[in-house]
């Protein structure tokens, strides 16, 4: 049994040099009281959270010293000795150690210093300054190692499309929310640039028992990002300014899809001009007028020889579709989008002798435009552009 150290005796060793830890008052030596107040902070953990601290590079920084500092609790038999009095929660008697023991000393910043994190300011380890956990760095890191997208080349119209959709009101900003769907094809605002998720690898389980998947990540300044879908999630949900884009949808549209709660909208209307312009005589079969009003139909025509926007002249109507729930500016924009390629590049002379272009003729064959009603119904019109050379709609 070894012999404790008479006050004459610490005095000597003193004198040679050892250095003597001694006892404060109360019996207790500094180190002691350190081993004390550092289980001391484990026990609050626990009574917050109902649990003991675990490891975890998901957890949080404090969480994970107190595991590793209770695992090395666990192997000192002087700890135990003196901590078994105090310790009313059993933590010291139950499970087996799973940090890096391997030191006997209970140092802080060599404990943060493991763990990835910035040293303690003075006091305690509630104090920690400037700590990121080792999950929270790997996400900033796959936010901004980007790398050029080599064929961006193939995306760099699908970004132009979006943009003009946005602008066209086809498409909205939504701010993003955690149950929001992250899959291919979808778009977002994240660090003030468009991403748009080009690939989704195979689905995973993480060690925490949570579904992820890798992603490609393509965005509108030509670089990529190979992450993970929870990293772009929480990149999401930490930009104040980051947004989802939403899908272009035409919502229902026509009488036959009417439920009794839908409200009417507008009509979208086709007309053939009876003009005897040059232009329109030689081409009066696929000359139409395509336009949505909120009014009926023969009220929107009357007068039309009158208004160069009917070229001065009497129309017939073509065919008509009623709308419901939708706005019809937003429409109206959209078919003009679609057709915009094919516009009648025509100057009439109003009543007055004056000049005017109108905007909303094109040389489309009426089997088009009804091939385009169909799509609207179908949500899918957004692929799709009017190719007057081949007379028909191409995907985009």
């Amino acid at each position: 049994m070894a012999k404790a150290f008479t006050k004459e005796d610490d005095d000597l060793l003193e004198e040679l040099g050892v250095e003597v830890e001694t006892k404060r008052e109360g019996g207790r030596t500094p180190r002691e009281e350190r081993i004390i107040a550092g289980f001391e902070e484990i026990q609050r953990f626990v009574e917050e959270h109902g649990r003991p601290p675990q490891h975890g590079q998901d957890r949080d920084i404090f969480e994970r010293l107190y595991a590793v500092r209770l695992d090395r609790l666990k192997e000192q038999p002087e700890a135990l000795e003196l901590l078994n009095k105090l310790d009313h929660q059993k933590l010291l008697s139950g499970g087996t150690p799973t940090g890096d023991a391997s030191s006997d000393e209970l140092d802080d910043d060599e404990l943060l210093a493991q763990l990835g994190a910035d040293a303690l300011s003075e006091g305690s380890v509630e104090q920690l300054r400037h700590v990121r956990t080792a999950t929270e760095r790997r996400e900033a890191e796959e936010i901004a190692n980007r790398e050029k997208c080599e064929d961006f080349a193939n995306f760099k119209p699908l970004f132009q499309q979006v943009q003009k959709e946005l602008e066209a009101g086809i498409r909205q900003t939504r701010s993003f929310e955690l149950k929001a769907e992250i899959k291919a094809g979808a778009w977002f605002i994240v660090g003030g640039q468009k991403a748009y998720v080009a690939e989704e690898g195979e689905t995973f389980t993480t060690a925490q028992g949570r579904t992820d998947a890798r992603l490609r990540v393509i965005f509108d300044n030509g670089t990529q990002s190979n992450m993970l879908m929870r990293s772009l999630q929480r990149a999401l949900n930490k930009d104040d300014a980051g947004r989802r884009i939403t899908d272009p949808e035409a919502g229902p549209l026509f009488s036959g899809e009417r439920e009794e709660d839908d409200q009417p909208s507008g009509t979208i209307y086709v007309l053939r001009s009876k003009s005897d312009h040059p232009m329109v005589a030689a081409n009066r079969d696929v000359v139409h007028k395509i336009g949505v009003t909120n009014v009926p139909v023969k009220q929107r025509i009357a007068g039309a020889r009158l208004q160069p926007t009917f070229l001065m002249a009497d129309v017939e109507v073509v065919a008509t579709y009623e709308l419901y729930n939708i706005s019809r500016t937003k429409l109206e924009n959209l078919i003009h989008r679609v057709f915009s390629s094919a516009r009648l590049e025509i100057t009439i002379e109003d009543r007055f002798g004056q000049p005017a272009i109108p905007r909303e003729w094109f040389l489309a064959p009426l089997f088009i435009i009804d091939e385009v009603v169909e799509k609207i119904r179908a949500g899918t019109i957004t692929r799709y552009v009017y190719d007057p050379k081949a007379a028909s709609l191409r995907q985009v």
